[in-house]
């Protein structure tokens, strides 16, 4: 079977990969770096398949040269990573571990050494646990200690930082961790989880504050937004619809990019939502306009109208919304159960440009899809479905940019093959297959695949100059 066509993009369009800390560096408990929630989480009996844990991961910690290497024959613009806040600041706050600071100066200095430009994450889920010991998100004490953090990094790194990232998918963060129990910390709260939502939009105000006062070039935020289709024209579902949006989306989009809080709020959560963690300015702070908006996706969702599984809103979580998801798509699924459906990321990016007036540039900061990868007897990893996945999902990014919608770039998720949160090592998404109990490397196709999409599309934005 031959590859796909690569998609025609702009001139000056970037390409990227990302990974994340805790799911790659391992270390756990080297150099000084303190525990996460996900360290504690992970190690908590029956929260991740075959009870695995980021203590090793892939070991990029010791092994980051042999990653910048796979990195620089990929051929990329850029690379996103995050640094891990247990590694800078073992307690949250208070004393700096200079052993982590200096690791990310020599990665840093690896990527640029090769021309790839280092995009920055401040907070991949990995909140250091002495500060969920005094409350976590629930409390406004964790964003203002996120500040901190944020002015410690900026001043370290951001004289070599390309673009700054606050938060990803804060939605998992606020609502896996503190409503579901899925992630950690795993608690499954109401007004919890919808304190946690606000507090980490004011961590992330508060780090754009400290981001622009030390003079960083480009400050945002990585949203996972779902395309949310309708399931039918019942006046029940529509409700739901909206309900959904807001618990999906707009609890972050509304107060980032419109300055207000989303108008179906009172209707989502019946007697959450307004609670005395919104203090006067939030908004203003939270909505100061952000450089650019990054979006991650995967797959669309059909909700419809459910019954509450509590009758008494003090009872519920700050999920049941009265909402259940259908399986309405006749599409190929990744090994996550994702149906695959690249038009619904055009629109979604349509609909945000069409909703948002003041829609900053957009980056797509996390795309891709887990598959059954498995070596052939010659050692090669033929991935063909993710590069199908990944050419259609940039075919419909393109589709987005003829539409109106100024994209800038693309980072695939991932580099390697990782630590999943609670899949463990039981979900592939890598360009690069990991071998989990020798850490060898070993480029799959789509990492070729990848390449040579770069390679092309270069040469094609230098045509003209010839």
């Amino acid at each position: 079977m031959s590859a796909p066509a690569f998609p025609e993009l702009p001139a000056g369009f970037r390409f990227g990969v990302a990974t994340a800390a805790y799911q790659v560096e391992g270390a756990h408990d080297e150099d000084g770096r303190g525990p996460s929630i996900w360290d504690t989480f992970s190690h908590s009996s029956g929260r991740t398949l075959a009870g695995a844990t980021g203590d090793t991961a892939c070991d990029h910690y010791h092994r980051y040269g042999e990653d910048i290497a796979l990195l620089r024959g990929l051929g990329v613009d850029g690379y996103r990573f995050s640094i891990a806040w247990p590694r800078l600041l073992p307690g949250g706050t208070g004393p700096v571990n200079p052993k982590g600071l200096d690791f990310y100066d020599r990665l840093i200095d690896g990527l640029l050494a090769v021309g790839i430009a280092p995009t920055v994450t401040l907070y991949h889920w990995d909140l250091p646990q002495a500060l969920e010991d005094r409350g976590g998100w629930r409390v406004r004490e964790t964003a203002e200690a996120f500040a901190q953090y944020a002015a410690l990094a900026a001043e370290r790194y951001g004289d070599r930082v390309e673009r700054w990232i606050t938060l990803n998918e804060p939605y998992c963060s606020a609502f896996l961790g503190y409503a579901e129990g899925r992630h950690a910390p795993g608690a499954e709260e109401g007004r919890g989880a919808l304190a946690a939502a606000h507090h980490l939009l004011v961590a992330h105000g508060l780090a754009v504050r400290e981001l622009r006062a030390a003079g960083a070039q480009e400050v945002g935020i990585a949203l996972s937004l779902d395309r949310i289709h309708l399931a039918s024209a019942l006046p029940e579902d529509r409700a739901a619809l909206r309900r959904a949006k807001v618990l999906h989306n707009e609890v972050w989009t509304e107060p980032l990019l419109a300055g207000r809080y989303p108008v179906h709020e009172a209707e989502t959560w019946a007697g959450l939502a307004d609670g005395p963690w919104r203090l006067p300015g939030d908004l203003e702070l939270i909505g100061a306009p952000p450089d650019f908006l990054g979006v991650n996706f995967y797959r669309p969702v059909t909700f419809a109208a459910a019954p509450h599984r509590e009758a008494a809103p003090e009872r519920r979580t700050a999920v049941d919304i009265g909402v259940t998801e259908l399986d309405r798509y006749r599409s190929r699924r990744t090994t996550m159960g994702w149906p695959v459906v690249p038009d619904a990321l055009t629109e979604l990016l349509r609909e945000l440009h069409a909703r948002y007036p003041r829609l900053p540039p957009v980056w797509i900061t996390g795309n891709g899809s887990a598959e059954d990868d498995t070596a052939g007897l010659d050692g090669r990893v033929r991935d063909t479905a993710r590069i199908d996945y990944l050419a259609d999902h940039l075919a419909a990014v393109a589709d987005a940019i003829s539409a109106g919608v100024d994209v800038r770039g693309y980072y695939v998720w991932s580099l390697l093959d990782d630590f999943e949160w609670t899949h463990g090592h039981g979900q592939r998404f890598g360009l690069v297959h990991v071998d989990h109990d020798t850490l060898t490397r070993t480029p799959k196709d789509s990492y070729h695949w990848y390449r040579g999409l770069i390679t092309a599309h270069r040469a094609q934005a230098e045509e003209p100059a010839r």
